[in-house]
């Protein structure tokens, strides 16, 4: 689905990300932890074109998207839910969702959005509130609903926990789950490192630049080195 191969990035003259590989298979979950700084953001951004690889080559499903502009990426299956949300606080609910949705056709966004309010059955309690009055936890809902009205193949997740309470990320991360068992591929970057192996097939670590370990999730949480630095142990 998506492959990464030994991509450099810079920012300007500084080296964010040296000779990164990743992988990541149809219907699975693959998680990417590391510290703050350590490059999962910009990882991320380099996939979706901006910024683009210095160099090495990135791979969605199986067409070469190295040099590709973002919204043509953006179209060719692969959605982004961004750290901080960053919903459209003066939209409505139902609004925010059909941004989302903004390529595709009536009959399509209608079918969407009927699956994002079977996912999160409160967006639609809350379909003609504005974005900017809701919840931290509501507002990471709408921006995952956002992320699906465009029917994407896979979803790219940024710190998705981020700020939110434990009953909430509880239930955001069984949703993730859920999304795995319908067929969509998920890419998630997440300083919750626990949840974020429990959950994954497999698992990345990223540290100053480079990836450090590759494993199993399972594996990932019972290795003394990611316990040590990143689980508390």
């Amino acid at each position: 689905m998506l492959l990464v191969e030994d991509v450099h990035t810079h920012y300007g003259k500084i080296e964010a990300l040296h000779g990164v590989s990743v992988e990541v298979n149809k219907g699975e979950i693959v998680s990417l932890i590391g510290a703050n700084g350590a490059g999962k953001t910009t990882l991320l951004m380099t996939v979706c074109g901006n910024p683009q690889a210095s160099s090495g080559r990135i791979f969605l499903q199986g067409k070469e998207i190295t040099r590709d502009p973002t919204a043509q990426i953006m179209r060719s299956g692969i959605a982004i839910v961004p750290e901080g949300r960053r919903v459209f606080s003066g939209l409505t609910v139902e609004e925010n969702l059909h941004m989302g949705g903004f390529f595709n056709n009536k009959t399509e966004i209608r079918k969407s959005q009927a699956h994002v309010y079977d996912l999160f059955p409160r967006l639609k309690e809350r379909e003609n509130q504005r974005a900017g009055t809701m919840s931290g936890g509501e507002q990471q809902m709408l921006a995952i609903g956002r992320a699906l009205m465009s029917r994407p193949n896979m979803i790219i997740l940024d710190e998705p926990s981020l700020g939110l309470a434990p009953l909430v990320i509880k239930q955001i991360f069984e949703i993730i789950g859920q999304l795995r068992d319908e067929g969509i591929t998920v890419f998630l970057v997440e300083q919750n490192a626990h949840q974020a192996l429990h959950l994954a097939d497999r698992g990345y670590v990223l540290e100053t630049g480079k990836i450090r370990l590759h494993d199993t999730g399972r594996n990932l949480l019972n290795n003394p080195d990611v316990q040590s630095a990143y689980l508390g142990g």
